[in-house]
């Protein structure tokens, strides 16, 4: 089965979309590494790729993508609520570099791993993305941030005590990688389908 985390594909679906508005950024124009590298380091094919990088450079003519940029992409696929918190966090885990803008390799490996990553992959790319100090815990205050930033793009939060809850298995008030891990593969049907639904998760079989 792939997992697929709904609100990351945003990015993927507006830049594959044909979009009339161009961003214009002032930054010297970026060309992507070599195509036969990246689909070495991805899962997507070299078609694919090309693909992408035509529709990359049709929101983004320079190459690259400023915070500024992505939150613009994001607030107009979904409209009708503030994406700007969950877009903030979403870019700071696509930007390794830490350089304050996005390049296509960058936004290329970050979708291959969510999109196409195997399960450990994508819970891992996770459980990084809510350590947002990464120090190598989740906190509360870390899992109350994320969700509101979710709440404020969805529409919808709740329950969020409980579920930190049962991943603090040794209520110390952090959650660890390793519970982080084993609460997503050993919680019960019922909670499972609530972190699911929390995630916008899209399970294809």
């Amino acid at each position: 089965a792939g997992v697929v985390l709904g609100p990351v594909t945003a990015a993927y679906v507006s830049l594959t979309e044909s979009a009339e508005d161009e961003f214009e950024i002032s930054f010297v124009c970026h060309r992507p590494d070599d195509l036969d590298i990246l689909q070495e380091e991805t899962e997507f094919s070299k078609k694919e790729l090309q693909f992408l990088y035509r529709a990359f450079k049709n929101e983004c003519p320079s190459g690259v993508v400023t915070e500024d940029v992505f939150k613009l992409i994001y607030s107009q696929f979904f409209p009708q609520g503030d994406s700007s918190i969950y877009a903030h966090y979403l870019f700071k885990a696509f930007d390794t570099n830490r350089n304050g803008c996005l390049s296509f390799k960058e936004f290329v490996a970050g979708l291959s791993l969510i999109l196409r990553g195997s399960i450990y992959d994508w819970l891992n790319w996770a459980f990084n993305f809510y350590d947002l100090d990464k120090d190598g815990f989740i906190t509360r205050e870390e899992m109350m941030k994320i969700m509101k930033s979710i709440y404020n793009l969805m529409g919808y939060v709740e329950h969020v005590e409980n579920l930190f809850q049962k991943m603090d298995r040794n209520h110390d008030g952090l959650i660890t990688i390793e519970e982080f891990m084993e609460s997503c593969q050993k919680v019960d049907l019922y909670n499972l389908l609530f972190f699911i639904k929390m995630q916008n998760i899209i399970i294809k079989d």
